[in-house]
């Protein structure tokens, strides 16, 4: 796959140097950048998106760490607190970050209650936007919510059938959509991206979203040949980069 272009929109890194919090008994095993890096190393990566996890919580020392070492082509996408001061919002821009992920369906970060308020606040600031890990049989009390803000995007396919079409609601009004963590989804993967991508060719960003903690299946590089059948080379090339390097302000790379 050394051809293969591909910007990852969802990986995570896990360093035991960094503090981890218990989330529901779990800690992760360690997947250090040096680990990302020889998992990946048969790819042409463009870049990627480093994604804090619930057992991450509010701690930024791994993340910029990460983005120090990955380098330019990596952004980070954070977990804050509503009362993150503008100034350390500067500062996280200024290192690479360029979202805040809301983990609504395991925790870790800010309230729900928080996220217009907080989306629009980091918006204005530093031109950031939203990352949700929410199932999405509880896309529809957000609904109006999620598509008055200036930019949204939803983790790992929104996970289940029900609310699939909520989901393709949201992608018909310009929210993205990850073309993530299939292992984590109950319907056909294949039939969903060829749905999401008809109604919104800009709409889905692939991740690997490496190393798959907790799913019932990890991420394999099968998985691209799933994104192969359901569009053509065009879409092919939009979903593995084109869109998320966009989306992530780095069409530099394109």
């Amino acid at each position: 796959m050394d051809s293969l272009k591909i910007f990852d929109s969802h990986l995570h890194i896990i360093d035991a140097k960094f503090p981890l919090v218990s989330n529901n008994g779990y800690v992760p095993e360690e997947f250090t950048v040096t680990n990302y890096c020889e998992r990946m190393k048969n790819f042409h990566l463009l870049g990627g998106a480093v994604v804090s996890g619930s057992f991450q919580a509010f701690d930024q020392s791994y993340l910029i760490s990460a983005l120090q070492q990955l380098g330019p082509s990596f952004v980070g996408v954070t977990q804050l607190p509503s009362s993150v001061s503008d100034e350390q919002v500067f500062s996280l821009n200024t290192v690479g970050v360029r979202a805040v992920r809301f983990n609504l369906k395991r925790g870790g970060s800010a309230d729900v209650n928080q996220l217009e308020s907080m989306a629009r606040r980091l918006f204005d600031l530093v031109g950031w936007h939203v990352e949700l890990y929410i199932d999405a049989t509880a896309l529809s009390e957000l609904f109006s919510t999620l598509v008055a803000l200036p930019a949204v995007s939803i983790d790992h396919l929104g996970l289940s059938r029900n609310g699939f079409s909520t989901l393709l609601s949201l992608a018909e009004r310009g929210v993205r959509v990850k073309a993530t963590g299939f292992g984590r989804t109950d319907f056909d993967v294949c039939s969903a991206l060829k749905t999401l991508y008809s109604a919104n060719p800009d709409a889905l960003m692939f991740g690997t979203d490496l190393p798959s903690t907790r799913a019932p299946r990890a991420y394999s590089d099968k998985d691209i040949d799933i994104i192969s059948a359901a569009v053509d080379d065009q879409g092919l090339r939009k979903i593995l980069y084109e869109n998320a390097l966009r989306f992530y302000r780095l069409e530099s790379q394109l």
